[in-house]
């Protein structure tokens, strides 16, 4: 007899609880198989090396990645009074995240990155190696089933996160509450957004919070047009600044009405355009060069946001005031 010949069909391929597996009639013993591994206690997995996602080039989307995936290995001990909350809904609704670092300063692993699992109201406190636990009232939170797991609802997980820095906090609120608009080279147009600024809102006032003067300055940043953290930090930087908030991924035209692109940022009579230029490669970065060429032909100025230039904020701050008069 193989290992794997006693285990129920719907056990093999997936994880699964090994309370669930007793009460089947699989022994102690074949759950010490060496087809099987335990990602966390009380959990069975068929046995395969510790994901590492490094064919995932953006360390912020590895480490989003990670857990998800951490997520599911620990979903089947799940108690049916708990759910996943704060950082690793986030990451379920594909929330960005600054990162995680271990004492060493490198980016925390897979297996390293904990999962935050919360109770509501006189549910057991969850308690499990690789989780941090935390309680709520039922009444200042919302759960919902995404991507097959059980977690909060978009707008609870965002007020669950006021512990952040302020920008990171904005920028969790603009990827919920994108509006998914018609235009040309946008994605998935009337796609419907995760939540609202009146969604957060709600759950904001719902009781006290953690964070929450730094939850209710982030609020009044939070836009609908912005499609990424760092575009949202760029914005945050110019206004904080003291200068004009710029139009978020505008549509330009030439004279004559043809398209020229779609900028990340504008203000539209200085005739001023900022792009952030990520990791740039290949046939992107060179669409990136004609189109910035075509924009300048046009007229504009543009002001290109590098990841070094973001880092040092005066100096961004001076370059677009230079350039709009100010």
């Amino acid at each position: 007899m193989t290992p794997r010949d006693d285990l129920p069909d719907e056990f093999i391929g997936t994880g699964f609880s090994v309370h669930i597996a007793r009460l089947h009639g699989v022994s102690r013993s074949r759950l010490r198989g060496v087809d099987l591994e335990a990602p966390f206690f009380g959990v069975r997995a068929p046995a395969r090396s510790v994901p590492t996602f490094d064919d995932v080039e953006d360390p912020y989307e590895r480490q989003r990645r990670a857990r998800v995936h951490r997520a599911h290995a620990y979903a089947p001990r799940l108690h049916t009074g708990h759910f996943f909350s704060h950082h690793t809904a986030a990451s379920v609704w594909g929330a960005p995240l600054p990162l995680e670092f271990a004492e060493d300063d490198t980016i925390t692993g897979y297996s390293d990155l904990h999962l935050h699992v919360s109770a509501a109201g006189h549910t057991p406190f969850p308690r499990a190696a690789g989780t941090v636990g935390h309680r709520t009232l039922a009444s200042m939170t919302e759960v919902t089933v995404h991507d097959g797991l059980r977690v909060t609802s978009p707008a609870a997980t965002w007020a669950s996160l006021g512990g952040l820095p302020l920008f990171d906090i904005v920028a969790i609120g603009d990827h919920m509450c994108r509006v998914w608009r018609d235009g040309r080279g946008r994605p998935t147009p009337g796609r419907t957004p995760l939540s609202t600024r009146e969604g957060l809102r709600t759950m904001l006032d719902a009781g006290r919070r953690r964070g929450a003067a730094r939850l209710r300055d982030a609020l009044e940043l939070v836009r609908e047009d912005s499609w990424s953290p760092r575009e949202t930090r760029v914005r945050c930087i110019l206004v904080a600044g003291g200068l004009p908030e710029p139009e978020l991924n505008v549509d330009l035209y030439d004279e004559a009405g043809r398209f020229l692109a779609c900028v990340d940022m504008a203000y539209r009579e200085a005739r001023v355009i900022i792009e952030y230029l990520g990791m740039l490669h290949g046939e992107r970065w060179a669409a990136d060069v004609e189109r910035l060429a075509r924009l300048r032909a046009a007229g504009w100025v543009v002001i290109e946001v590098t990841s070094p230039l973001l880092r040092r904020r005066t100096e961004l701050v001076r370059r677009v005031s230079e350039a709009l008069g100010i």
